[in-house]
């Protein structure tokens, strides 16, 4: 079971990047899916999840407005797409899953049962 991020990179402040996360190793179609971050020095702290249908999407405060939570079952792949990116974007985002039918996603990262390994977006000021 493998969940594996990509699309991190350094972009300047007001950018844009677009985060996908590709799972393996089982279907996650039925799962909730969700992006977290840890900066240098900080907790790793929730961005985004989506219920398992796309439906029912939570953001953090922080990020609402600016990003975007997605995902496609057909290609067991969730996005996350960040405008307007500002320099405390950045971290390491990591994606996950949580396999527990749910009648509202988690935001709890200790829910959560999968874990990819990170990608590093860096944001310049």
């Amino acid at each position: 079971v493998q969940l594996q991020a990509s699309g991190g990179g350094l972009v300047q402040a007001g950018g844009s990047l677009r985060l996908s996360c590709a799972a393996s190793g089982r279907t996650f179609s039925n799962d909730a899916m969700g992006w977290f971050r840890q900066a240098p020095g900080k907790e790793r702290e929730f961005v985004a999840v989506i219920n398992w249908n796309g439906l029912i999407i939570y953001y953090a405060d922080s990020v609402k407005g600016r990003f975007t939570i997605s995902r496609d079952n057909t290609k067991n792949t969730v996005y996350l797409q960040m405008n307007s990116l500002k320099p405390e974007d950045t971290a390491v985002y990591y994606c996950a899953s949580d396999r527990n039918y749910k009648a509202t996603p988690t935001s709890r990262a200790y829910d959560m049962h999968y874990w990819g390994k990170g990608t590093l977006v860096t944001v310049s000021s």
